[in-house]
């Protein structure tokens, strides 16, 4: 294995500080992402990409500090970030196929990662990167693989994203994609917290402390990868009639829909209610500028579905959640909120962690981000990407890969949508056979 650190070029940050939000505060949280490409990424350029994208976003070559066990703080300090390459004369191609999420427990993308080592976070950390790049060639074939490990005391995945963009776009001599990061951010006062959101976050937020996660995840579910196609989706939105819900609406309901329809005994079992994670850039610049490097992120808990084995009724009471969030004095009252239950945890030496509650479910969607193409490095329709991780009752979507057959490129279906979830090993066949069914019927006999 060869390594690097690679400084920024020119230093910017100047050790400034910039004050982390509550909402920030996901200390032992990260991305971990892989990205495939199909012939050689030049190492040498790949680092002057990276070293001249660190002097412009100088807040990632930084270090996590805590003054005075109250403030936090990222120091833009133009600290290094490590680069490792292994050259691997072993595998004779990749090994994955096209499914976008990994099984956490398969270990299958450990090897192309260098992970951030987010316990050493904890209480503040000189010595700890905030982001560590890993290059991986398999010499048999060619392929080139980068995995990038992102701690999420940094941003959601929207400003790892526009991160990544900006190397692949100075790699290939581009002008990075507008908007320039932002990393001041607003700080949220405990007085602008409301009172009547304060439960429902506090459930969601604090799993530790509510005991809500006593699922046995690893031993008594499995991972279900299911993969829907453009016209699909078209055509359970249209069942639903009208203009009113989105393709992700659609396909979210269905996802409940069928959970609700096949996998459950009794009324108790039944999903009713989602927390939609829903990014509140563009909204207002007071609250969040589009550029924002930061966790803006919104995650409501949405009205009980009047009829939760009906399409039409779960689509459309997702999107009533999501078009009140897009008001800006909701998203004020929420956000403080989440950053009071979230300062409290930590300040208390606990750490947030999203509670598992068997009548909701989490939805958490990528669709709008196209990570294969955006981080491509100039291999165009020819990247492949890959992340790790979901859980039970909690919706991971995701674009198509295009899939190689070891010769050729097949296509992308480039409006596809990838759906990710653990699902108890005793109901994932009935799941099965319940989607394959309505794929067959073109989901005539689905209830609306």
């Amino acid at each position: 294995m060869t390594s690097w650190l690679v400084l920024p070029s020119p230093p910017t940050g100047n050790n400034r500080h910039i004050e982390l939000a509550g909402t920030d505060l996901w200390i032992t949280g990260c991305i971990n992402n892989v990205f495939v490409y199909l012939s050689a990424l030049d190492v040498d350029k790949f680092k002057e990409a990276l070293s001249r994208t660190l002097s412009l976003w100088p807040f990632i070559a930084g270090r996590f500090l805590v003054l005075d066990g109250e403030h936090y703080i990222i120091e833009m300090s133009d600290n290094a970030i490590p680069v490792s390459l292994i050259e691997n004369n072993v595998l004779t191609n990749w090994p994955l196929d096209s499914n976008v999420v990994i099984d956490k427990n398969s270990n299958q993308l450990q090897p192309y990662l260098d992970e951030v080592q987010t316990k050493k976070l904890i209480g503040g950390s000189r010595d700890e990167p905030l982001v560590r790049l890993k290059l991986y060639h398999l010499v048999q074939s060619g392929e080139w693989i980068m995995g990038a490990s992102w701690s999420h005391i940094l941003g959601d995945a929207d400003a790892f994203l526009h991160f990544l963009n900006t190397i692949s776009h100075l790699y290939q001599q581009m002008q990075p994609l507008k908007p320039m990061p932002v990393f001041e951010r607003r700080l949220w006062l405990k007085e602008e917290a409301d009172e009547r959101l304060l439960p429902d976050i506090k459930q969601f937020l604090d799993g530790e402390q509510m005991k809500t996660n006593g699922i046995n995840d690893q031993v008594t579910y499995d991972q279900l990868n299911i993969c829907f196609s453009e016209q699909q989706l078209i055509k359970l939105r249209t069942l639903i009639g009208g203009q009113y819900v989105s393709t992700q609406d659609a396909l979210s309901a269905y996802i409940i829909l069928t959970l609700n329809t096949h996998c459950t005994q009794n009324d108790d079992q039944l999903i009713v209610r989602t927390n939609t994670m829903i990014n509140y850039r563009n909204v207002s610049d007071s609250v969040a500028p589009s550029g924002l490097v930061a966790n803006a992120v919104l995650m409501p808990l949405s009205d009980r579905f009047e009829d939760p084995k009906s399409l039409s009724s779960i689509a459309k009471t997702i999107r009533n959640s999501i078009n009140q969030s897009r008001n800006v004095e909701f998203i004020e009252r929420w956000v403080a909120t989440a950053d009071k239950v979230i300062r409290t945890i930590v300040h208390e030496n606990r750490l947030p962690k999203m509670s598992t509650i068997k009548d909701q479910i989490v939805v958490n969607s990528n669709v709008r981000y196209d990570w294969a193409n955006l981080v491509d490095f100039g291999h165009t329709d020819k990247c492949r990407f890959y992340t790790i991780w979901t859980r039970a009752l909690y919706l991971r979507i995701f674009r198509l890969n295009p899939i190689y057959d070891g010769t050729q490129w097949l296509g992308r279906d480039q409006n596809g949508a990838e759906v990710a979830f653990r699902v108890e090993k005793d109901k994932k066949e009935k799941f099965i056979k319940a989607w394959q069914k309505d794929i067959v019927e073109n989901f005539i006999n689905v209830k609306l």
